[in-house]
C-alpha cells in the first residue's frame, strides 16, 4: 500500500479524534498533515488521501480548506485517490447536512482526482446535503451532536474499505 497522507486540522478536536481512530486503524504507513499549515509542496507528493472537511455553519469549507482552495485549484490530480470525512448536524443543519464534504469532493473530481470511500445514507436524516450521490454519501459523514455512539463503528467500516480502495 502507498504512503497515504492523512489531512485535518490540528486545532480541531472532533477531526483529530477521527483522524488518530483512523490511524490507529491503518495498516501501513501513514503521513499526518495540518490542514492550517498546508502548501502545495506538502500536499503533492502522494498518491492516496484522507481529508477531514468538517461543515462549517451554513454548508461551508472550515477556514483552513477555504484557505487552500486557491492553490488546490491550479493543480492537476489525475491519478490521486482521495477519501473524505466530515462532521455534520443532521438536526440543525439537515438543509445543508455535511455539505462541505460534497464540495470538496466537486472540487477535487474537477481537478482529475477519483473519490472513493462512499457511505450508506442509511441511519441518517436530513433535508439535503451535497455530499449525497444517489443513495450514499461521498465519504465518510459523522455526526457527533446526535449520533455520536455511531461514530466508532462508522469509522472503523470505512477504515476497512479504504484499505481495499487505495490499492
Amino acid at each position: 500500500m502507498n504512503t497515504t497522507a492523512l489531512i485535518y486540522s490540528f486545532k480541531s478536536n472532533k477531526s483529530a479524534q477521527v483522524a488518530e481512530k483512523i490511524k490507529e486503524l491503518w495498516n501501513g504507513e501513514i503521513i499526518l498533515l495540518d490542514a492550517d499549515d498546508l502548501t502545495v509542496e506538502k500536499f503533492m507528493p502522494f498518491k492516496n488521501y484522507i481529508l477531514s472537511v468538517p461543515t462549517w455553519f451554513d454548508g461551508e469549507l472550515p477556514k483552513s480548506w477555504d484557505e487552500f482552495v486557491p492553490a488546490l485549484e491550479d493543480l492537476n490530480l489525475k491519478g490521486k485517490l482521495f477519501a473524505i470525512y466530515g462532521n455534520g448536524d443532521q438536526v440543525n443543519y439537515s438543509e445543508n447536512f455535511a455539505d462541505a464534504v460534497g464540495i470538496m469532493a466537486d472540487l477535487l473530481e474537477f481537478l482529475g482526482g477519483k473519490i472513493v470511500g462512499y457511505t450508506s445514507l442509511e441511519g441518517y436524516s436530513f433535508e439535503k446535503s451535497k455530499a449525497q450521490r444517489g443513495s450514499q454519501f461521498c465519504g465518510l459523514v459523522l455526526d457527533f451532536e446526535n449520533q455520536a455512539k455511531q461514530n466508532n463503528e462508522r469509522i472503523v467500516r470505512w477504515v476497512e474499505q479504504l484499505k481495499k480502495e487505495f490499492q
